[in-house]
């Protein structure tokens, strides 16, 4: 059963974490992301940058993968929208994806209190664009030439999913 957490109480989570930030970082990143930066240190950015809401998902003492809210709306009593983002190993993509995002869905409505939850994605990235639908995201809009990704206009789609009332 996935576990989230959001502290790196070990070195070798933190190194697993970074190891899947490398390796999938292509699809995460635009052009715009820090590229004098090294990936440790974006990294690491990154999660300063959203923290409290960076978790790593542990299957056992292994990091399966990590999400994250940023973007959030609201204020510090009343939180209403977020945008989410995730990564996770190759070995864990499929039943085990829409586990945790059913069950990371029921925590960001349930013990953090928001209404809504985004996830901006690339079109051709028909995996997550599954999951997300499986999860009861539905697609909300279509923002044409919104970055640049290997030096084209690259478009971006937004799914959200609202709790349900």
């Amino acid at each position: 059963m996935p576990k989230f957490i959001n502290t790196f109480d070990k070195p070798a989570h933190f190194e697993q974490a970074l190891f899947l930030y490398t390796r999938y970082s292509k699809f995460l990143d635009d052009d715009y992301a820090k590229a004098e930066k090294s990936d440790f240190d974006n990294f690491k950015e990154l999660i300063i940058e959203t923290y409290p809401y960076f978790y790593l998902v542990l299957e056992d003492d292994m990091v399966s993968g990590f999400i994250y809210l940023d973007n959030i709306t609201g204020n510090d009593q009343n939180f209403h929208g977020a945008e989410v983002s995730a990564c996770f190993d190759k070995r864990f993509w499929g039943s085990y994806t829409k586990i945790c995002a059913f069950l990371f869905l029921n925590f960001c409505f349930e013990q953090l209190g928001f209404k809504k939850i985004k996830a901006c994605i690339y079109p051709e990235n028909f995996r997550v664009k599954n999951l997300l639908k499986f999860a009861g995201f539905k697609k909300e809009g279509l923002l044409k030439g919104e970055t640049m990704r290997n030096n084209k206009l690259q478009d971006i789609e937004i799914y959200a999913c609202r709790k349900a009332e």
